[in-house]
This record gives C-alpha cells, structure tokens and sequence, in this order.
C-alpha cells in the first residue's frame, strides 16, 4: 500500500470524541469516542436494516395494497377464473344455440347450413363437417319426413312393419362394460350399463308390467310387453316402482339401478331386448 493510501486510511480511524455538555451547568452528559470508520459503518448498517425492515413490512403486511398499481393476489385471481368460466359459458351457449338451430331445422325439413360461423375447426371440409351429422339426427328426420310431425312417440309406433320402426328411449345413460353376445360360452343376452348410484331406470318404449319380481340370480327384475311382440328387460335394480299390469309411457321411469342377484359384480343395469322371441342387440337400437 502507498503512503499516501495509508496514511488516508489512518486518518480514517483516528479517534473523536463526542461530548454532549449541559448548557447552564457544562456538566458532561455523555462522551462518545468515534471514529470517521466508525461513524460509516454505523449508518450505513442502520440504511441497511431501514430498507430491508420497510421491505418486510410491505410484502407480508397488507399495507401493499396500498401501493398504487399493486393489486390483491387473491382479487387478481379471482378475476382470472370468472374470465375462463364467462369464456367457457359462451362457447357452451354457443354450442346449445347450434344444436337447437340444427334440430329446428330437422324437424322443418330444411337443410343444414354449414356455412354459418361455428366453433368447428375451420380445417375441415364440408364432407367431413356433414359426417359429423349423428345416426339419431337421420332417423330423426326419416321419421319426420314420413310420420305426424309433432307425435313423434305416437306416429312412429303406430302399426309398425319392422323393429326398425320403432323411436326407442334410453332405459340408462351411462358406460357400456358388457355388449350382446350370443357367440359366448355363456351366451351374455344383453347389454350391462354402469352408471351413478341411485340412478333411475325408465322404460324404453310404452307397455305394460308382466313381471316384476325378486330372483336368486337377477336380484329385482322388471319386464315390460310393447307392442308387435317387443318385450324390454331390466335387470339388477335396487328398487322397483311398478307392478305386474301397469301400463307405462316411454321414459317413464319404472326402477333405480342397483347390484342384486348372484350374477350382479356391481352397480348396473343389464338390458335385454326380445322381438318375437329373439334376443336382440340392444346397442343396434338405443344409445345410452
């Protein structure tokens, strides 16, 4: 280190004294020995303690909020999750506007404008947005076409040439874990339709109760006569709400799902379809 270096730190720690004196009396209050070095650290830790103490008590304390520009975390959000469900809620609404101007238009007899602005990627073209078209919208409007146009239910099944003739409700909306298959070792004659506990069962076409009764192997079981020798069978129920010679409509609910009978693993329904004493698949018909 130079001379003139040193001799610059040196004078940096020579020794001061600080003496506070009475006015009147010059009696000596207090006497303080400092130094330059001394009295620099000194302030420049109490400039350190000052800014990170206003620091804490801005961050943790709610006086933040006070800081113009600075918002609430729990406000700003709040505000983001009602932007993505208003955002969501119009593209559901737009959706539900769509589906109802498309069935209006089924129902009319008048074609399908596809060139109206819609969520459907742009991308596709127009054979492939027209295969979207589902199979029930078709026999929809088949049946439109050539029946009564406002009772659907009743036009459709009156006098019936074919199974085909028939509008079927959904007995269950739901999972499909089990399908109809007569190639099976054990013949499974039906459909099995998992859904939520307690949901209700409804019948799939209008007819009337010819069983409804406890078995060892089908716990509670309901079967419904439809007309032109359709019967609809429902199996596994938890509770039955008709009796033998009740007449029901199509939808009427008849039973609540459940997981009895010996042949039951869990919470289902499994549905049968007979037409003329064949077993039918019911998934050719209904969708659940």
């Amino acid at each position: 280190m130079s001379r003139p270096k040193k001799k610059k730190f040196q004078k940096l720690k020579h020794k001061y004294r600080l003496v506070i004196l009475n006015d009147d009396t010059f009696e000596e209050k207090v006497s303080l020995r400092l130094s330059r070095l001394n009295v620099f650290s000194i302030v420049g830790v109490s400039i350190i303690f000052l800014i990170t103490a206003v620091t804490l008590l801005i961050a943790f304390t709610p006086l933040r909020e006070f800081i113009p520009g600075y918002a609430n975390v729990n406000v700003r959000k709040t505000g983001l999750q009602n932007a993505l469900k208003v955002d969501s809620m119009e593209v559901v609404l737009a959706e539900k506007q769509l589906y109802i101007d498309n069935i209006k238009n089924i129902i009319q007899g008048n074609p399908i404008d596809f060139n109206q602005e819609t969520h459907i990627d742009s991308s596709l073209d127009y054979k492939s947005i027209t295969n979207l078209r589902s199979q029930e919208d078709s026999i929809l409007r088949t049946m439109v076409e050539t029946e009564e146009k406002y009772n659907l239910f009743a036009s459709a099944n009156k006098n019936p040439s074919t199974i085909s003739s028939f509008i079927f409700y959904s007995p269950l909306k739901g999972t499909i874990t089990n399908s109809f298959n007569m190639k099976s070792a054990n013949k499974h004659l039906g459909t099995d339709i998992v859904a939520p506990k307690n949901e209700p069962i409804k019948a799939t076409l209008e007819g009337t109760v010819i069983f409804a009764e406890w078995t060892n192997e089908s716990g509670y079981v309901i079967q419904l006569q439809h007309e032109n020798n359709l019967i609809s069978v429902y199996k596994h129920n938890s509770i039955l709400h008709k009796k033998v010679g009740d007449r029901v409509s199509a939808g009427e609910i008849i039973a609540i799902i459940g997981n009895t009978g010996e042949f039951s693993s869990g919470p289902h329904l499994h549905f049968e379809l007979w037409y003329n004493g064949i077993p039918l698949n019911p998934e050719e018909y209904i969708s659940f």
